[in-house]
């Protein structure tokens, strides 16, 4: 197993640690009221149900449940191992410390042989880079990048490489190094002969390393440069399980941090396009060929809630963006669209304008959803005559009658008057008869808490044990003080059953109940997730003896109400046996036992 972690270590980068600004390298969160809330990263939503407590170092998710600290958010999250959170968090901080691994820790097959792929795939990325950079056999692809205005920073920075024009060179050296073929070949980097032996899956291309939103490289996509009638323009890594074109999204985890602080994403066609304006526009993504999908949506939707789409100035890039801007602004994101004169893409552009001029004149001037719209639907239509402005007219104006703003439908409809010469009057007449659109549900962007409506529902003893076990998890003193109370009492409800042990295991330990704290104790995700559901509730500054007094109360009247359900079971049982005897007996002793909870309990 690996080697334990100190627990005061453990403790001081908690401490060192703001969880708020952790998770924010992940989600975007707005502060409303004492707590921060966002879109939950662990499942789709339209409305933030995600909660994070600066005050309680913990977070927790009103919707699916997810919760803990900032360790078990980097664990569930990224991944990691509690010992890779832990060090990835104390690289942050200004603690020290060193621990070492045992390589005989236990770790599933799964996971063993995704370690191999990452690892297979992680010596392709070096030996394609360093084929282009540093070798004779890539000069040729190295000049055809630079010629085409990317540079050589650039370059190392993205790790662009080169792959052979041989079938065996990848292959050869993966068995070389002592790699499982067929895992390799999982992973996209071989291909198999029907006789069983390998080839390269690459070869002869410009070589793009893919990586995913942990930064690991996770596959390739590869680009002749020489004309092929008979191959591909690009070909990328086929799909697995670590290669998803559907979730991927080239320069994510890059572009996380300029996107939270420019407060926008720039979306681009093509990562060429990615790279070539990163020198300026650092905040820019692209999808790997493909449309754009909900899971984009909701990665991009996690960090900001605005999106600049930059496609390349042709028909075909004009279509793609009409496209994409209309589910992303389905999704209740602001759109804009950049748009490039001539039908240049933005790789052509920034070669011959500049990056700096890209950024001040194509990106900052973009225009906004509906300018697009207006000036889509006017392509290919002739103003000059009666049926062409019929034609925009009758495009437009369902369009302007989904606007809510009012100022917006008068620029708009002042536009439309000027472009087709018809009055602003009769347009704004006629926009009365079109309904507006259809649209899918905008959910409300304040922070969803459905936790404050359950509670109205919670029986009597659900409440008290809910109650108890948040305020024990305040402090050790309160803790001793409950367990002082319970006695002989059970938690009715199994999982704090689970967690009132656990609490009380970890406090014998010598465990300090901080914020946060006791969440990494427990076992599993789901225990941290309720336990973290508990810490969430208001609580007051100080609870008395009395209130505490109160909750065990209930606890115990609801242990004596199910012996009284158990006892009225056995008498039924009697009756219908005609055991007169025993029935008789049985209804005093419920008699009593009902008789004496009322005296308890007034």
């Amino acid at each position: 197993m690996p080697e334990r972690i100190p627990e005061e270590v453990v403790d001081q980068i908690r401490l060192n640690t703001d969880i708020v600004d952790v998770i924010s390298e992940y989600v975007q969160l707005k502060k409303q009221g004492r707590n921060y809330f966002g879109l939950c990263p662990f499942h789709g939503e339209n409305s933030p149900s995600f909660s994070v407590s600066p005050e309680k170092q913990i977070f927790h998710c009103f919707g699916c449940g997810a919760g803990g600290n900032v360790f078990t958010f980097l664990m569930d999250h990224n991944g990691m191992s509690f010992h890779e959170a832990v060090a990835s968090l104390g690289d942050k901080t200004d603690v020290q410390f060193e621990f070492s691994s045992n390589e005989e820790a236990e770790v599933s097959p799964a996971s063993t042989n995704e370690k191999a792929q990452l690892e297979g795939i992680s010596l392709l990325e070096k030996l394609f880079h360093h084929l282009l950079i540093n070798t004779e056999e890539g000069h040729e692809a190295l000049e055809y990048l630079l010629d085409r205005g990317f540079n050589e920073s650039q370059l190392n920075h993205y790790k662009v490489g080169w792959s052979l024009p041989g079938w065996e060179t990848a292959s050869k050296l993966l068995e070389k190094k002592g790699f499982d073929l067929s895992l390799m070949e999982e992973a996209g980097l071989l291909i198999k002969r029907d006789d069983g032996t390998y080839f390269d899956r690459f070869r002869n291309r410009v070589m793009f390393p893919i990586e995913d939103a942990k930064g690991r490289t996770v596959g390739f996509s590869g680009r002749i440069i020489t004309p092929d009638k008979n191959e591909p323009k690009y070909l990328n890594s086929p799909e697995s399980p670590l290669f998803q074109k559907n979730s991927l999204l080239f320069n994510f985890h890059r572009a996380r941090g300029p996107i939270r602080k420019e407060k926008f994403a720039v979306l681009f066609e093509g990562f060429a396009d990615v790279i070539a304006a990163s020198e300026t526009v650092s905040n820019g993504v692209a999808t790997m060929g493909t449309s754009l999908t909900k899971q984009h949506i909701q990665q991009i939707k996690r960090l900001t809630d605005t999106v600049v789409i930059c496609y390349d100035g042709d028909n075909a890039g004009t279509e793609a963006a009409f496209k994409a801007a209309g589910e992303l602004n389905a999704s209740g994101m602001t759109v804009k669209v950049a748009r490039l004169p001539n039908g240049m893409d933005p790789d052509d552009y920034i070669q011959k304008f500049g990056a700096k001029k890209f950024r001040d004149e194509i990106i900052q001037h973009a225009s906004s959803l509906m300018a697009f719209k207006m000036w889509y639907l006017r392509s290919g239509k002739n103003l000059q005559s009666e049926d062409g402005r019929l034609s925009y007219i009758n495009a437009v104006l369902p369009e302007v009658s989904t606007l809510s703003s009012a100022v917006e439908k008068e620029l708009y409809l002042k536009q439309l008057s000027d472009d087709t010469g018809v009055s602003f009057s009769s347009l704004e007449e006629q926009l009365k008869t079109y309904l507006p659109a259809k649209k899918d549900v905008q959910v409300s962007q304040e922070p969803v808490i459905p936790a404050s409506k359950k509670a109205s529902i919670f029986k009597a003893y659900q409440r008290a044990e809910r109650y108890l076990l948040a305020y024990m998890m305040t402090g050790n003193d309160t803790a001793y003080s409950v367990q002082d109370l319970m006695e002989d009492l059970a938690f009715p409800t199994d999982d704090y059953q689970a967690i009132y042990t656990y609490l009380l295991a970890y406090v014998e330990q010598g465990g300090s109940l901080e914020p946060g704290a006791f969440i990494e104790y427990l076992p599993d995700r789901h225990l941290r997730s309720k336990a973290t559901e508990l810490t969430m509730l208001e609580l007051n500054a100080e609870v008395t003896k009395a209130e505490l007094a109160d909750y065990i109360n209930e606890l115990n009247k609801y242990r004596q109400v199910n012996v009284i359900r158990q006892k009225e079971a056995e008498l039924k049982q009697a009756e219908q046996m005609n055991d007169i005897k025993t029935a008789t007996a049985l209804g005093m002793e419920i008699f009593q036992l009902w008789k004496a909870l009322k005296g308890q309990h007034r």
